[in-house]
């Protein structure tokens, strides 16, 4: 399977996720939604937190996204981080072991739900040593 079929058939094609992208541990996009405009900086800064586990940029700048600025909420520590914007969208980025799997939710979508989705995509790529 592609990149792109994951983030076209799993992420938005699941109707949980208005977003998506996969990007490697260097920043670049793998694939992506036509909305989704991460930048390599911002997936960097993304990989290098988690991996990191130092998320105190998170806390003060938030999680940013296609120039978007999320809400830091929590994370979970070398694999997770997500971001809530406004009271209908958020993010969840979850790192892989040669990826981050990028999701935005938006209106009519839910947190859980963008969760799930992302969580079992990136579990899938890690038992594929992706």
């Amino acid at each position: 399977m592609s990149w792109q079929a994951y983030v076209d058939d799993h992420l938005v094609g699941s109707g949980h996720v208005s977003q998506a992208a996969i990007c490697g541990l260097d920043g670049s996009c793998w694939a992506k939604s036509a909305a989704c405009e991460i930048s390599t900086d911002e997936a960097k800064a993304i990989v290098n937190a988690i991996q990191n586990d130092d998320i105190s940029a998170f806390c003060t700048g938030g999680v940013k996204i296609g120039g978007n600025k999320f809400t830091f909420l929590r994370h979970e520590k070398h694999r997770s981080v997500y971001g809530k914007k406004g009271s209908s969208s958020g993010c969840c980025v979850v790192k892989t072991c040669q990826s981050i799997v990028v999701a935005i939710y938006g209106d009519g979508q839910t947190a859980g739900n963008c969760t799930k989705i992302v969580e079992k995509l990136a579990d899938h790529l890690i038992e594929s040593k992706y």
